[in-house]
């Protein structure tokens, strides 16, 4: 690729004021010798895609954490996993992943151990239960979702062992997980943010340094409230088209060549008109993001109405037994059932 192009394309906006420090965001590509592209607000380098390997652990093995771990292998990291369930870890194993008997042992026998879990309640479990295997020269990255609050009292627990600590939850679901397309939205040290770039850029296609624990975790809440509502939003206009006895799949048509289209839309629709949801983002962790979402709204008082009203509509699809399917299962809240 062209490295200028790709740089004006990447820049954020500057006329928001922030507190924050310097915003960096990362994009794999070739090496190119062109030096970064700097503005207020980011910094656009390109960066190899062969990382040097590393022991690294990886603790939860779930639809986001197995394809994110096996990335990790393919590009000759030497990995050392746990997960509640240990048979979860099978398929990791199976590739050549150590097993550990313990999150301690595999934070002990690895440099920088990798966390992604489902809730916070388990983010901080897994913390608590890593803490005795970390120490000076270690580094902690939970990439799961989770509040600000729970991200810093998990900071406290791993400084607190002498180890560094990044918290860099993601944007995408298990088929980014998968093709290595993730977006990560990192704060924390900033020098393990250094030490872990080569992972990142293995498991993702960008990733933001948003400056102090808690902003990443904010910005992740901020993503998927927007993502909740866009969605509830796309089924309303499903179940609509329904009720007025329209064709869905041409409604699908009319917004592809429009400007509202998304791969969001394009990916999930065919299988809403289908009533068919198969899990690549459960319904129950979109609305614990929206509830979350909604909670840091409440503590800086500003006004979420479009996210409070999806909200309901996660809540009755809960009630209707939809959460292990996918979030698109919203839908049956307000329409097929």
């Amino acid at each position: 690729r062209n490295s200028s192009k790709l740089a004006q394309t990447c820049r954020l906006p500057t006329a928001v004021p922030t507190r924050a420090p310097s915003k960096s965001l990362q994009r794999r590509s070739t090496p190119t010798s062109r030096p970064p592209v700097r503005s207020t607000r980011s910094v656009v380098t390109m960066a190899a895609d062969s990382p040097t390997p590393t022991k690294l652990g990886f603790i939860g093995a779930g639809i986001m954490g197995v394809p994110m771990a096996l990335n990790l292998m393919k590009a000759g990291h030497e990995l050392t996993v746990w997960n509640r369930t240990a048979a979860a870890c099978q398929p990791l194993v199976d590739a050549g992943a150590t097993l550990a008997g313990s999150a301690a042992e595999a934070c002990a026998a690895t440099d920088v151990t990798f966390v992604m879990v489902s809730t916070p309640e388990a983010a901080m479990a897994c913390a608590e239960a890593a803490a005795p295997g970390l120490g000076a020269g270690k580094g902690y990255v939970d990439v799961s979702t989770v509040d600000a609050g729970t991200s810093a009292a998990i900071s406290k627990l791993v400084k607190g062992t002498g180890a560094e600590f990044l918290e860099a939850p993601v944007s995408g679901s298990k088929a980014p997980a998968e093709q290595g397309a993730l977006i990560f939205m990192a704060a924390g040290d900033e020098p393990l943010y250094a030490r872990v770039k080569g992972p990142l850029e293995v498991m993702g296609k960008a990733h933001f340094f948003l400056g102090d624990v808690g902003a990443g975790a904010k910005m992740k809440l901020i993503v998927n409230s927007v993502m909740g509502s866009m969605m509830a939003s796309f089924a309303e206009g499903l179940s609509l088209t329904e009720a007025a006895a329209l064709d869905q799949d041409t409604l699908l048509q009319i917004i592809s060549l429009g400007a509202i289209n998304t791969p969001m839309y394009a990916l999930k629709g065919p299988n809403m008109i289908k009533g068919v949801y198969p899990p690549a983002f459960p319904l129950k962790h979109q609305q614990k993001d929206m509830r979350l979402a909604l909670a840091l709204g409440d503590e800086l008082a500003q006004e979420m109405p479009v996210a409070a009203a999806a909200n309901e509509m996660y809540k009755t699809a809960r009630r209707m037994g939809k959460d292990d399917e996918d979030f698109s299962a919203v839908i049956a809240a307000i329409g097929r059932k």
